[in-house]
């Protein structure tokens, strides 16, 4: 499953929520940070641990499509905030119902919804209009960061932040969508803001600095096999001159960058 679906609006609540609640329409649905809020015909307002056992009949880029929420719960992993983790089911072609998200390398098969959407064509992630969201699995890079603590509905320096936190964790070093890294890749990643700080025992060795347009310098690249830095030199012509041993931390900084990570060389 791909790391994110966009959702343009919610149609209907399809189920009753609650064993006791009658039925009732729901008349808008908004999303405060990684949580639905239902409003109901009725003068209810229901968030998203009010709606497990509901199924949404939603319209999404690929078309309408049913979601079951089958659990809420609070991330107990999350940073600088709260993340509510959801797990979505939506039908398979047996009749059954099947998980939307793939698993991370935690285990967890959850996700949440952002009022964002990406910008075309560069992908970085902006506030959507009322009734746009996306649908984040929590074992893509969107999930991953927003659970390190880059909230991006918190402001817009943190939203920068989130951005950047994407374009690392997928070493899409040029900022064009384009994912150069492995799954399972371990790395280190701090911020100048603290949000992350970095592991002083950590072995690795400083790989880049990052800004929501990809990266500022690269000292090495994290997948030799995917990426050479003589290929990214063509592939990225900004790059050209900020590739090698001359990046380091202080020189990324100097170029604008405020969130940085180490790898394996």
């Amino acid at each position: 499953m791909r790391e994110t679906i966009a959702v343009m609006a919610i149609l209907a609540l399809a189920v009753c929520v609650g064993r006791q609640a009658p039925a009732a329409e729901m008349q808008s649905v908004a999303v405060d940070g990684t949580a639905f809020v239902a409003a109901l015909n009725d003068g209810r307002v229901m968030h998203s641990a009010d709606l497990v056992g509901a199924v949404l009949t939603i319209d999404s880029s690929s078309g309408r499509l049913r979601l079951r929420i089958d659990t809420v719960e609070r991330d107990p992993d999350a940073v600088a905030g709260s993340v509510w983790l959801h797990s979505f089911s939506v039908p398979a072609a047996d009749g059954t119902w099947r998980n939307l998200c793939d698993a991370g390398p935690d285990g967890r098969r959850q996700g949440f919804p952002l009022a964002f959407r990406p910008r075309e064509p560069d992908g970085v992630m902006e506030p959507a209009p009322t009734g746009i969201f996306e649908l984040v699995c929590t074992a893509g890079a969107r999930g991953k960061c927003v659970r390190f603590g880059y909230l991006p509905w918190r402001d817009e320096a943190t939203r920068d932040l989130y951005n950047a936190c994407v374009r690392m964790m997928r070493a899409d070093y040029c900022g064009n969508g384009e994912a150069t890294t492995r799954d399972g890749t371990l790395i280190d990643l701090y911020d100048d803001r603290r949000i992350q700080t970095l592991d002083q025992q950590s072995a690795r060795e400083f790989e880049a600095g990052w800004t929501a347009a990809g990266a500022v310098c690269v000292n090495h690249v994290r997948i030799k096999e995917n990426i050479s830095l003589d290929s990214l030199a063509q592939r990225c012509p900004r790059l050209r001159g900020a590739l090698g041993a001359d990046c380091t931390e202080e020189h990324a900084r100097s170029l604008g960058a405020s969130l940085f990570n180490r790898s394996l060389p």
